[in-house]
């Protein structure tokens, strides 16, 4: 009896320690590919050079392509355009489940050579997931410019 009970226990505790519901909807919802259709700047005007990813100018990433595949967190994405180093690029990808309650998740994205070994660096970029549906989905990345905060709007659509 105390044996079945343990292992009860253990069962349980295995199974909180697993992503929420929530948050495997949303993996599923990412897995495929997409094409981030255009950069943004909500709330400021003019024009700004934004390097996104510490890899490419914004630009170079309008109309990149992405693939996510959900049962590894790993993917790739290729930029392309005049004066842009393409080729593609791979990462790890992983949901923060801090925001679920609000529907709203941060996600944690980090470069890695093509083997995905090894990180590049021992940087990753922390991401606002404002929407995402089975078609549509939409990133926000704050930075500070000048003292105030920045953000960066990426929206992608589902190829």
């Amino acid at each position: 009896m105390k044996k079945i009970f343990i292992l009860g226990f253990i069962a349980v505790l295995l199974a909180a320690c697993g992503p929420s519901k929530t948050a495997k909807e949303a993996r599923k919802s990412f897995n495929g590919d997409w094409t981030l259709t255009s950069v943004t700047y909500p709330n400021s005007s003019g024009e700004f050079d934004v390097t996104l990813l510490n890899d490419a100018n914004a630009s170079c990433f309008e109309n990149s392509t992405w693939n996510f595949v959900s049962n590894n967190n790993r993917g790739a994405y290729n930029v392309q355009g005049p004066n842009c180093s393409t080729g593609q690029r791979y990462f790890i990808w992983s949901i923060d489940e801090e925001n679920t309650p609000e529907g709203i998740f941060d996600f944690l994205l980090k470069p890695t050579d093509d083997d995905y070994n090894s990180t590049t660096g021992d940087q990753g970029f922390r991401m606002n997931l404002k929407s995402l549906s089975e078609t549509q989905m939409v990133w926000e990345q704050s930075v500070m410019l000048e003292g105030s905060p920045f953000v960066i709007r990426m929206n992608f659509s589902k190829l």
